[in-house]
């Protein structure tokens, strides 16, 4: 008999968890059960993305052998990222501003949620500027910036000691051994944690379907359908346009990344996926130097999905609360945004902390967002497929660039993915 393949595990998990959700609605005691197995998956995850990233950026940077080759990748991977997230955010506002999913809501049907720990989240977001985010990309302690999931600063120093190893030539050839072997430890045990993903899925969809149940998603559906919607155009359309210049099908990459993107769904974490998109992205055909810093480092900068879903969930608020936004006020929400979605990447619920720090920028009430609180979790869900989406594609593209692309066969794929 053939075996069920993970993707498959998952979707059950993800069909039973919401079944239980549903049928357990308002029992605080599902919860209790279910959420401590759903945490230790998460954890396994953390556990070992660190690891993953420090030893397969210094294997990466040794292998280019040249600091300027270097220097042009690094230039390429954040400009390509920021007009990717700006066009995101442009399609957002569009789209808002065309279907108007915010108008006629009727606010005192909404359920308020408390957003208090985002506010002191957002607080010192509002305080922090441009320079003081490239400044924290240096971290004064390597060793806390990895106890804080630092992502940026833990990938400043990686390249930076990956540099150091290429500099000493045969002296740091044990090194780079080292990690070499490091990766491929933590790759496998990441193989490993996989087989535990359909219970983590089913174990956090359970959690969020009894917390808030399906009926809290009818009064906020047209926004739900909005950036669904909106989401599967950018992915189809734009990032399709973008994977047809790099001589790929986007469709073909979504079915090879089928595994990840569902579980990136259900969970909501695009940490959980990020080993694993890193390992198949390599056998997809972008080389380990160019995988190893372009993803990680889009986890912070390319932000496709989240940014997206801010530029809507701005104006739907404004909307909500009848606030006419000119010209002027659009545009400086999108370049309020494209700062500020760089510069707080890694926070617990960056999307909300980002809105929270931007809405009052243009004249828009934060307090609106506690109407959408309660729902975050269903669009986190889609925002956080795309980001997986748009980082992996632009692996490709990058080594497109650079002219390093060999792209595998359909048949090689489907070896692989076996």
């Amino acid at each position: 008999m053939k075996r069920i393949g993970l993707a498959w595990q998952i979707l059950i998990g993800l069909v039973l968890g919401i079944i239980v959700g549903a049928l357990f609605y308002g029992n605080t005691q599902i919860g209790t059960y279910l959420q401590p197995i759903g945490d230790i998956f998460l954890r396994l995850i953390k556990m070992i993305v660190v690891p993953i990233v420090i030893s397969s950026i210094i294997i990466g940077v040794a292998s280019v052998g040249d600091t300027k080759k270097l220097g042009r990748l690094g230039g390429k991977t954040i400009i390509y990222f920021e007009v990717i997230t700006t066009i995101a955010i442009i399609l957002g506002i569009v789209v808002a501003n065309v279907f108007h999913p915010g108008t006629g809501v009727d606010m005192s049907s909404l359920e308020k949620t408390d957003i208090g720990s985002y506010v002191e989240t957002a607080k010192s977001v509002e305080s922090h500027g441009f320079a003081d985010t490239i400044v924290n990309i240096v971290p004064t302690n390597i060793f806390g910036a990895m106890v804080e999931g630092n992502m940026l600063a833990i990938i400043f120093f990686s390249v930076l000691f990956g540099l150091g190893v290429m500099a000493i030539g045969e002296k740091g050839k044990p090194v780079l051994a080292f990690f070499q072997g490091t990766a491929d430890t933590m790759f496998y045990m990441t193989n490993q944690i996989m087989k535990f993903a359909p219970f983590g899925v089913f174990a956090l969809i359970g959690v969020t379907v009894s917390k808030f149940g399906i009926a809290s998603l009818i009064p906020l559906g047209k926004l739900v359908i909005t950036v669904y919607l909106t989401m599967a155009f950018f992915v189809i359309v734009v990032l399709g346009l973008v994977a047809r210049y790099a001589g790929v099908n986007i469709f073909n990459l979504l079915k090879y990344l089928k595994d990840e993107l569902i579980l990136a769904y259900s969970t909501a974490s695009s940490e959980t996926v990020l080993p694993k998109i890193m390992e198949k992205m390599e056998k997809y055909g972008c080389p380990k130097a160019i995988t190893s810093f372009v993803i990680p480092t889009g986890y912070s900068f390319n932000l496709d999905g989240s940014t997206l879903y801010q530029a809507i969930a701005a104006i739907f608020i404004a909307q909500m609360y009848g606030i006419d936004l000119s010209l002027a006020d659009q545009l400086s929400l999108v370049l309020v945004l494209m700062v500020t979605s760089k510069g707080i990447a890694g926070v617990p619920g960056v999307s909300f902390v980002v809105l929270l720090a931007t809405l009052g920028t243009v004249g828009i009430p934060v307090a609106g967002l506690a109407f959408i609180a309660g729902i975050d979790r269903i669009l986190d869900m889609a925002r956080t497929a795309v980001n997986v989406v748009g980082n992996s594609l632009g692996a490709i593209v990058i080594s497109k660039w650079e002219g390093e692309f060999k792209p595998t066969t359909e048949q090689e794929r489907e070896e692989m993915a076996a």
